[in-house]
Order: C-alpha cells, then structure tokens, then sequence
C-alpha cells in the first residue's frame, strides 16, 4: 500500500479503538476510579455487614452492584472526561476530517469502552469469585445484555456533556455524578434497601436500571425487563441529544 492510500474503514477503527483503550489505561485518575476504587469497594462489602444490601447472599448482592459501577466509570466518567478534553485541545476537531471520520471516531471510542469493561469484569469478576461470589450461570447472557444496554446509555450521556460543556465543567459534574450514583443512584446498595419515595424515584436512573439488571440476572437468574427499559429510553433520548447539540469544537 502506498503511502497516501488510506487504510481501510476497519483498520482505522480498530487502530483508534487500540490507541483509545491505551489512554485510558495509563491514565493514574481514570484507571483508580476504573478498578482501584471498584476493587476497594468490593473487599469492603465482604468484609462487613452495612450498609444492608437485602436477603441472599451478601457477595452474591455485591458483585453485580460493583460491576455497574464499574460500567459507570469506564463508559462515563471516564470518555467525558477524556472527549471533554480532547475536543478543548481540538483533538476531535482534527481526527474528524481524517480518513478515520467522525462516525470511526465514535466506534473507536465504544469499542475502547467496550475492551476496558471485559478487563474490568474479568478483574472484579476474579476477585469476587475468590471472595466466595457464585453466580447464576443462566443469567450471565442476560448481564450481557445489560453490560451493553448499560454501556449505550452512559456512553451517549458522556457524550452529550462532553459535547456540550466546557472541560472544566464535565471533568467536575462526571466525578461528582459518580459519587451521587455510588452513593443513592441504586448501584451499591439496592432499591430495594432505599426508603419508598427514594426506592421509585431512583428506579428512573440509569444507574438503578442496570444494577438492578445485573442483580437480577446474576443473583436470580431473571432478566429484569423494567430496567432494560429505562436504559434503552436513557439511550435513545442521550442519543438524539447528542447528535442534535455536541459541537466538535470548543
């Protein structure tokens, strides 16, 4: 191939997906709310006894909380920042013109996510297991699901910040929306265990509907259709949000 031909579609998608996952990964700040604190946060669990997580098994409640979190910081902390900063420095504007395009740049971003949340299982997943976690082995395809579901919608919200907003001020609302879902967004501790107005209130939240999915399904076996349900319309109106109003320049 000579020097001016451009790669093809695939090639640059994968080799942005690749330059992305590297990003992200030997980001100190990124990769600590990505796995260190995730990881922290599951040892705590299963060493204590509060907060209350609800009946059955307290590290079989704990995982699922802790891998939707894990989903939160990867698809959204984590790309609003890092698309928040890269279109401050013009960094989108440039790569939108190239050969890559804007639609590659997107899919290269997705797919990063994608690549760091299968690390983030397979690390929070190893540790549960060696903590005693034993999931329902015939809602592991329904998780899936909702790692997905989960990823759209928290993906198309980053975006629709970091499109939107100065840096500054999506690098300070991610960490923040990070505390306030880890803390009363349903994640860690259940719906079920938050007081009744909380308990239907939080059940509107992106980040109830994939932990209760993910719950559900690795802990039950079941696949929880009210939680697919707000992710997919948390996906649908993110998206169009996104796609009327990011600005690829600052």
């Amino acid at each position: 191939m000579s020097p001016s031909t451009a790669a093809a579609p695939r090639a640059r998608v994968v080799a942005q997906s690749r330059f992305e996952v590297g990003t992200l990964l030997r980001n100190g700040e990124q990769l600590l709310v990505s796995l260190v604190l995730p990881a922290i946060v599951l040892v705590a669990l299963s060493v204590t006894s509060v907060p209350s997580l609800g009946a059955g098994r307290r590290i079989d409640l704990a995982v699922p909380g802790v891998l939707a979190l894990c989903v939160i910081s990867a698809s959204f902390t984590a790309q609003g920042i890092a698309t928040a900063f890269d279109r401050r420095y013009s960094v989108l504007r440039y790569l939108g013109v190239t050969p890559l395009g804007r639609g590659g740049l997107i899919a290269g971003k997705v797919i990063a996510t994608l690549v760091v949340e299968a690390i983030q299982v397979v690390v929070l997943g190893g540790l549960g297991l060696a903590l005693g976690w034993r999931p329902v082995v015939g809602g592991i395809g329904y998780a899936a699901v909702f790692l997905v579901l989960g990823t759209w919608a928290f993906v198309s919200l980053a975006l629709l910040m970091a499109g939107t907003l100065r840096a500054e001020a999506v690098l300070a609302l991610a960490n923040l929306v990070w505390i306030l879902f880890l803390a009363l967004g349903g994640v860690i501790v259940p719906r079920s265990r938050l007081p009744g107005w909380a308990e239907g209130a939080t059940g509107w939240l992106s980040s109830a509907g994939l932990a209760d999915g993910l719950r559900a399904a690795l802990a039950e076996g079941s696949f929880a259709w009210a939680g697919a349900a707000v992710l997919v319309a948390w996906g649908l109106v993110c998206t169009a949000l996104a796609g009327r109003f990011f600005r690829w320049g600052d």
